[in-house]
Formats: structure tokens, sequence, C-alpha cells
């Protein structure tokens, strides 16, 4: 199961360093295709709950990080999360959504499991995910 985790933040590593010097958009990007996946399958409620629990569990490290409002709705649903990003330096930036989005695939994959949490990944976040995700060992 370590070995998943890694691999998980391996693929956020390379995701946001795409555009070092775009991370709020590249973190937008993420979210939004993420959200949709996830909210395909277990709703907004359960999308709201499990984002909500990963920003309060990334606030220490980054306590500039906005609350989530009640309840977060599209189309603006990342819009405070993106200027918090934006007013950051790139390498903040990008570490605390790196952060926030290891969370977020850690207690995705504790509730639904590895493999699932594995494919959402690729049906999100398409090529880059897939080649990594790919690697994942079968028996985790």
């Amino acid at each position: 199961m370590e070995s998943a985790a890694l691999l998980r933040q391996q693929i956020i590593a390379s995701l946001m360093a795409r555009q070092p010097d775009n991370v709020a958009d590249v973190a937008m990007d993420l979210w939004e295709k993420l959200a949709d996946d996830i909210i395909s399958i277990v709703g907004e409620a359960g999308f709201n709950s499990l984002y909500e629990r990963s920003v309060h569990l990334a606030q220490p490290a980054f306590p500039w990080l906005p609350p989530c409002p009640s309840p977060p709705q599209p189309p603006h649903r990342f819009a405070e999360l993106k200027a918090r990003l934006a007013d950051q330096t790139p390498a903040h930036a990008c570490a605390a959504n790196s952060l926030l989005l290891t969370t977020f695939t850690d207690i995705l994959a504790s509730l639904i499991g590895e493999q699932l949490t594995a494919s959402i990944l690729r049906s999100a976040w398409g090529n880059l995910a897939s080649a990594t995700a790919d690697k994942e060992p079968e028996n985790e």
C-alpha cells in the first residue's frame, strides 16, 4: 500500500511540474478533472466531504489554504483555492497543492481501494497518470 501512495505522490508531482510558472492554472485543471470523475461516482456531497477533509488535513502545513465554503459549488468550487495559490510563490503553491491532492487521493484510496483510485486518476488525468499508474503493483 505504501508503494501505491508513493506512486500517487509521484504522479501528482509530475503533473504539477508541467508548467512550474503557472501553478494555479495547472492545479485548477487537475482539480476540475478529478472532481468531474469523482462526482460521477459519489455525487457532489461525497466529493465535497472528501475535499473538505483534505483541506482540513493540509491546513496545518499551509494555513493560508482557504476554508471550504459550505457547500462548494461549481463553477466556482475552486475559485478561492486558485486565488490563494496565485498569491504564493510557484514552489510554495506547488507544494501546497501537491499535499492537498495527495491527501485527497490517499483518503479516496482508503475508502474505495487502490485499484479503483488508480483507475479514476487515469480517467481524470490522462496519459501521464496512465503511464505512471501502470507501474502499480497488482496486489496492493
